[in-house]
């Protein structure tokens, strides 16, 4: 019998429980934990009559790693789930380490105070050691790998879509499709539309500090930093159309620099609308994307934790958002000494994920992939003690999961090649 702890009740979580409760033959239990008790009660009532999986519900301060372990201790579960934010990674590890239990995620982590004099002097070593300058990377993740290994225990690092499913489709490019993988562009399209002047598809300060920093990508063993925003391309979609695309930094990058023998170059891109773009540009003009804390009538605020409490909850945009995504890997490289391209992607439908699990396509393409991490781990398909991106584990199972729970995946043997 499968018990799992998951923390976190946002719209990503949200769709990750649902998928949970859809495969309750794996999930037969789950605990559903957040700072808001009341939100994890409210979904529990809601799929209660729904799935054969035990639903209960517990308050935790995922900072605060007395508290996790003390969860940790009460339900005695065979994986953690970390589906709250990239800021908690750490201490949900620790947490895991010391009660020795599995432990996966959907995304790196990251410091909330990147002005903290002891963070900042390592993340300065960093970048003049490594050459890009995002808030985020594995290193502090990777520095547990040991310590998992000693423990018996597994940790599973971003299995999201990207990251998560976009390194399963580097793996199975590599194992199945090329002997050697040359250049990878990773395309992330959102051709939906919700209808607000403004607004994130998820989290807003995580997203606004990702889009608002330095581009870089992976060129001949180095890592290349450009200005924000500073490189563009168009590419035509399927199933939505012509985009414009922007370079980004992104993490799956570091791993795939790192486990895919001889890559040459690895790029991100992102695709944006202009609208988007003049009103991020515009906020970040007047100060509102600053992490840095400021005093407003005898208060300390943060500006774009104030930002985030004013725009909309990405996990109410799901009956407003319309349009499909579109993500997937180009890959160039040789087979059989042969110059060969191939393009894995996945279309989603925005009103499809919301009639399915109540939520838009970007919180189902990132829950549909946690819940099938999570069944690697559980099934005993993917089980070396250690510290792991997705990519390190033999894709098939993983790729077979996403094709049943939600996210079929799409070839094209000659596809249009990004410039």
């Amino acid at each position: 019998m499968a018990r799992v702890l998951i923390i976190g009740c946002g719209g990503v979580a949200s769709v990750a429980i649902h998928k949970c409760c859809q495969c309750s033959q794996v999930f037969e239990e789950i605990c559903i934990a957040s700072r808001t008790k009341s939100k994890c009660d409210a979904l529990a009532q809601q799929l209660k009559d729904k799935t054969a999986t035990k639903i209960t519900t517990a308050q935790v301060d995922a900072d605060d790693q007395a508290q996790v372990e003390a969860l940790i201790r009460e339900y005695k579960p065979d994986l953690v789930m970390n589906i709250a934010l990239p800021y908690q990674d750490l201490t949900i590890m620790e947490a895991c380490l010391a009660c020795k239990v599995n432990y996966m995620d959907t995304a790196n982590y990251e410091p909330e105070n990147t002005d903290d004099p002891a963070w900042r002097a390592a993340y300065e070593k960093r970048c003049k050691e490594q050459g890009f300058s995002a808030y985020f990377d594995y290193s502090y993740q990777w520095a547990y790998g040991e310590k998992f290994r000693q423990a018996g225990i597994t940790a599973l690092l971003g299995s999201g879509f990207d990251p998560g499913v976009t390194q399963a489709y580097c793996a199975y490019a590599l194992k199945h499709q090329f002997d050697e993988i040359d250049e990878i562009d990773i395309l992330d399209c959102n051709g939906g539309d919700h209808g607000y002047p403004f607004a994130t598809n998820f989290n807003p300060e995580i997203n606004l500090r990702e889009v608002s920093a330095p581009g870089s990508y992976w060129e001949n063993g180095h890592w290349v930093e450009v200005p924000p925003m500073s490189i563009k391309r168009e590419y035509d979609f399927k199933g939505v159309g012509k985009k414009d695309m922007y370079l980004l930094h992104h993490e799956e990058i570091e791993s795939l620099a790192k486990n895919i023998p001889g890559v040459k170059r690895i790029r991100f891109f992102m695709t944006f609308g202009q609208s988007y773009l003049t009103h991020m540009k515009c906020l970040e003009n007047v100060g509102m994307l600053s992490t840095t804390p400021i005093r407003f009538e005898g208060k300390e605020i943060v500006p774009i934790q104030f930002l985030k409490a004013l725009l909309p909850d990405p996990a109410s945009l799901g009956p407003r958002t319309k349009g499909k995504t579109n993500i997937g890997c180009i890959f160039r490289g040789k087979k059989d000494g042969k110059e060969k391209t191939y393009y894995l992607y996945n279309i989603c439908d925005h009103q499809e994920c919301y009639k399915e699990v109540g939520s838009q396509a970007i919180s189902y393409t990132t829950g549909v992939p946690a819940m099938c991490g999570a069944l690697m781990l559980l099934t005993g398909k993917w089980t070396e003690p250690g510290v792991y991106t997705v990519e390190e584990f033999d894709p098939d199972p993983y790729m077979d999961a996403l094709n049943q729970w939600g996210l079929p995946w799409q070839e094209d043997f000659a596809p249009a090649l990004v410039e």
